[in-house]
């Protein structure tokens, strides 16, 4: 039997408990609110837009690639902010954030500009939640300074199909192809839609275009950090066995239903992290894509709260987890917060309580 700190439990719970009785009619209306005014940071000679929101525990979100304000959803949720300091930015070559030209970033490179950003905002130890490309990015900042990494939320990191045999790499290529041909016939925004098609699957755009307006304009215009350097990086990164070993931190592996349904690949990866990583989780975020928390921020809000109050900054009491094996038998729960009954369509929220913790 595990023993986690109550700050863990308590990330868990917050990303559990975000937007309870909340609409999504509600949701969609903040989106004619103006956008706030971005900070900038000098990190290594670089400029990076981020804006915090917020005060109490560090939570540093790092988003995927193409998309510059995934986290926008979350970001906007009165739940964080009034429990906690939360940090989105903008990774090198997305929106007003610097370039880098003529070559790839790689993915430690990324994680020295997280670190450098932590540094800036004088944040010494915080709550990492990456998704798709940002989770490869906190999973390397926890190998290179894992005494600033508290917590990992890893939203389907974009761990590379190499390591998941020759055959998931052929067939992905194959899938790929005719996106990486668009790419390089000039046409960015036929290639932005295949690429996100492959891993959203078809009806991806309405919930896009609804939730996150104008993100797939400024995603075509950042579509060559995407195709000519953030891919490159993924394909040369790699994740053994044993430094994932090393990565003792508190962390929750995310997975969306309709995910799993679209591709193997998802299962793969998110098997292959739990199996891993020593102190891992798993979720299944019912009726999700690769779009998440996009698409359904309402439960993964109930999630990830629970992770961040699971692990505290600081903190000293500690609450027993049920073991994996347990949490593979249930793997549509957050095996440490609650479950998530089903009203209809909608979810059905449960209030976390630690009572109602196993063990």
């Amino acid at each position: 039997m595990r023993v986690f700190t109550a700050s863990f439990i308590a990330v868990v719970t917050l990303w559990a408990a975000v937007e309870v009785g909340m609409t999504q009619d509600v949701r969609i209306a903040r989106q004619g609110v103006a956008k706030p005014v971005l900070s900038r940071a000098n990190v290594d000679g670089l400029e990076l837009e981020y804006e915090t929101r917020g005060s109490g525990e560090p939570v540093v979100l790092v988003h995927a690639g193409i998309f510059a304000d995934w986290f926008k959803p979350l970001v906007d949720e009165p739940g964080f902010a009034g429990r906690y300091r939360m940090v989105s930015y903008h990774r090198v070559g997305y929106a007003g954030s610097s370039r880098l030209a003529g070559r790839p970033v790689s993915i430690a490179e990324q994680a020295a500009h997280l670190r450098g950003l932590m540094r800036h905002l004088g944040i010494e130890r915080a709550h990492l939640v990456g998704h798709s490309s940002g989770g490869n990015i906190v999973l390397q900042l926890a190998l290179d300074a894992p005494q600033i990494v508290q917590s990992l939320v890893l939203m389907e990191p974009a761990l590379p199909v190499s390591m998941l045999g020759p055959d998931r790499m052929l067939s992905t290529q194959a899938a790929m192809a005719p996106v990486f041909a668009a790419y390089r016939a000039g046409d960015r925004a036929r290639a932005v839609d295949g690429f996100m098609r492959g891993v959203s699957g078809a009806g991806y755009r309405a919930v896009l275009d609804r939730v996150l307006p104008g993100a797939f304009e400024q995603g075509v215009a950042d579509a060559d950090t995407f195709f000519g350097q953030e891919l490159p990086s993924l394909q040369q990164w790699s994740l053994k066995r044993e430094d994932a070993g090393r990565i003792t931190q508190p962390a929750l592996s995310v997975v969306g239903a309709k995910s799993k349904e679209l591709s193997p690949i998802w299962s793969e990866r998110h098997e292959m992290l739990l199996a891993w990583l020593p102190k891992a989780e798993g979720v299944i975020l019912p009726d999700a894509t690769h779009l998440l928390h996009v698409e359904h921020v309402v439960w993964h809000g109930r999630g990830a709260r629970g992770v961040l109050r699971a692990a505290p900054v600081q903190g000293s009491v500690t609450t027993r987890l049920p073991e994996r094996r347990a949490a593979r038998r249930h793997p549509t729960l957050s095996s440490w917060s609650t479950t998530m009954p089903r009203k209809g369509s909608e979810l059905a929220p449960v209030p976390w309580s630690r009572s109602r913790l196993p063990g």
